[in-house]
């Protein structure tokens, strides 16, 4: 029996597509549409999930860019974290000297607290959906929630980058690193393949932003739980630095190639990369 050919076929889909790199996050996604609400909803829901579905690749401490079309123009959100206040020069530097970072590659080390930055999802997701959601806030961390605290099927991939994680972690020193293996390696091994895995933790910091629009994550307890770890562990992050974060609207910017506008996040993201490469390749023939 021959199977037909799909990879060209058409996508119908009149109320909206949902696209993300884990099933469970497209389907977070879907049911925001579902309901009645945005684009943005959806998207936001998905990235949300992402945070427990896919843990080490999407979490709660990263960072957020969005371009966002509302049928006129297009909105552009920076919300990635500023350094901490305490990451000077000096400080790099003696950190290094101190036999912390690196001795022979000549960049920041990729783990511990020296690239720590504010993490700026978690307001990314509140100031998107201030200007562009139509359901409530509390809504786009349910199927999160439920996850982080009934569990979900580890799926294949997320399972085989979650076991070459281990061994990394598990050979890296210092007091900072000692919670990892109790969240996400309990047992001593990652979760296999379809095995359920749940983080309460987790659960109980998403219900703490849903429920304060993300102020519990800056200038709440979990402000103060980061800023205590950081303290505990010669780490950089402050309370203050928390407190300080906030979000920035920008202007999006666009380079022509060929028939085609391509439209990009301004520095401090890598999207002037692209433009100026795809600018070069405009005048190749």
């Amino acid at each position: 029996m021959t199977l037909p050919n799909l990879s060209r076929k058409p996508v119908y889909a009149p109320r909206g597509v949902v696209a993300t790199s884990q099933p469970l996050a497209a389907a977070a996604g879907l049911d925001m549409l579902r309901r009645g609400g945005t684009a943005v909803d959806a998207a936001v829901a998905a990235a949300i999930t992402l945070t427990v579905v896919q843990p080490g690749s999407n979490d709660i401490g990263g960072d957020l860019f969005a371009i966002v079309w509302d049928g006129q123009r297009l909105h552009g959100l920076n919300a990635s974290g500023r350094s901490p206040q305490a990451l000077t020069r000096e400080y790099v530097a003696r950190t290094i000297a101190d036999g912390h970072g690196p001795v022979m590659s000549g960049r920041l080390p990729d783990r511990g607290w020296l690239p720590v930055t504010v993490p700026g999802a978690p307001a990314g997701w509140r100031d998107l959906h201030d200007r562009f959601g139509r359901l409530s806030f509390a809504e786009l961390f349910e199927d999160a929630i439920a996850y982080a605290e009934h569990g979900f099927p580890v799926s294949p991939t997320v399972a085989h980058h979650w076991q070459r994680a281990v061994p990394v972690y598990a050979g890296l020193a210092g007091a900072e690193f000692a919670g990892w293996a109790e969240v996400f390696a309990p047992d001593g091994r990652a979760p296999r393949a379809g095995e359920s895995w749940r983080n309460p933790h987790a659960a109980r910091t998403l219900r703490l932003i849903a429920a304060t629009g993300g102020d519990a994550f800056y200038r709440g307890e979990i402000a103060e739980a980061v800023a205590d770890l950081s303290a505990r562990t010669a780490g950089t992050v402050s309370y203050a630095d928390m407190a300080a974060h906030s979000s920035l609207w920008v202007d999006p910017v666009s380079a022509r190639y060929r028939d085609h506008e391509v439209w990009e996040l301004p520095p401090n993201g890598q999207g002037i990369a692209a433009l100026m490469a795809l600018s070069i390749l405009a005048g190749v023939s």
